[in-house]
């Protein structure tokens, strides 16, 4: 019964023995949480501004998007006015030089 009594004792005496870590143990565990603590920190920066970047790029799109609307509507609206029976009139006298029967024309003297 001793030797196991004397067993128990030795694992005790062992086990604080253990306990104790070294200097440099302690000190690479403090460099490798630094080290990641500061690789988290660096990503996290880094992801804030490429968020940025891209939220200036989605309002720049916005921008343009809403501009192309404009313009859409715009040929749309031109387009409604090309097959007019007011354009077609305004194009034959102004490029083709047409007038209505009995119609006289008066043009300035350039000086």
């Amino acid at each position: 019964m001793q030797a196991i009594v004397w067993g128990v004792d030795n694992y005790m005496a062992r086990s604080k023995r253990r306990k104790k870590l070294s200097p440099f143990t302690v000190a690479g565990v403090m460099v490798l949480c630094c080290v990641l603590c500061g690789s988290f920190t660096y990503k996290t920066v880094s992801l804030k501004a490429e968020s940025a970047k891209y939220s200036a790029q989605i309002s720049e799109l916005k921008k343009e998007k809403k501009k192309l609307k404009e313009e859409k509507a715009e040929i749309k609206d031109y387009e409604s006015y090309v097959k007019t029976k007011e354009y077609t009139e305004e194009v034959a006298r102004d490029k083709l030089g047409l007038v209505y029967p009995n119609e006289i024309i008066f043009e300035p003297n350039d000086k």
